[in-house]
């Protein structure tokens, strides 16, 4: 895969994990950015497992959208993703035949199976009836990146399959 920075003319999404934004960006030139957004409520990892509430580190796309949700808006990424499955695997977290359950999913253009030891069902999402201080205050997901409903209402017109999000 290219670096989304070196695509000038293409869209990608720029998740910082340390400072809670998310910037849509077009090349290098920041289009917009979201501040106050919650991760999961473990933090972050390149390690990341199910059930961990950790999110996961890495390049990953969009690949799904589900609307209405039960977080308002669901736009999935095409996690467990090769980077993680090869990673997983080498560290003998994942078996050569799970592996190989995900490769297959990737090659054929399908999302990865989401029930493995690496979990699934991760995404950009809203709050839906989520409590709005608890969103201020704290990172609660089990893993997703969470936004107001506004935000995510703003965000939306960036979000399609195939754009790149960068989890760093």
């Amino acid at each position: 895969m290219s670096n989304p920075s070196s695509a000038h003319d293409h869209i990608w999404i720029n998740v910082d994990t340390q400072n809670l934004t998310l910037s849509v960006m077009k090349g290098l030139a920041t289009q917009a950015v979201f501040d106050n957004i919650a991760i999961g409520r473990f933090g972050a990892s390149k390690t990341r497992m199910m059930g961990d509430n950790r999110t996961p580190l890495g390049s990953f796309r969009i690949d799904r959208v589900k609307e209405p949700s039960r977080y308002y808006r669901f736009f999935g990424l095409d996690f467990p993703n090769r980077e993680a499955a090869d990673l997983a695997l080498a560290e003998n977290r994942i078996t050569k035949e799970t592996w190989q359950s995900i490769i297959n999913a990737i090659e054929t253009g399908r999302t990865p199976p989401q029930n493995t030891p690496l979990g699934g069902h991760l995404g950009i999402h809203g709050l839906g009836q989520g409590d709005h201080e608890v969103h201020g205050l704290y990172n609660w997901t089990n893993g997703c990146i969470a936004l107001t409903n506004a935000q995510i209402d703003k965000l939306s017109k960036w979000l399609k399959p195939g754009v790149v999000v960068e989890i760093w």
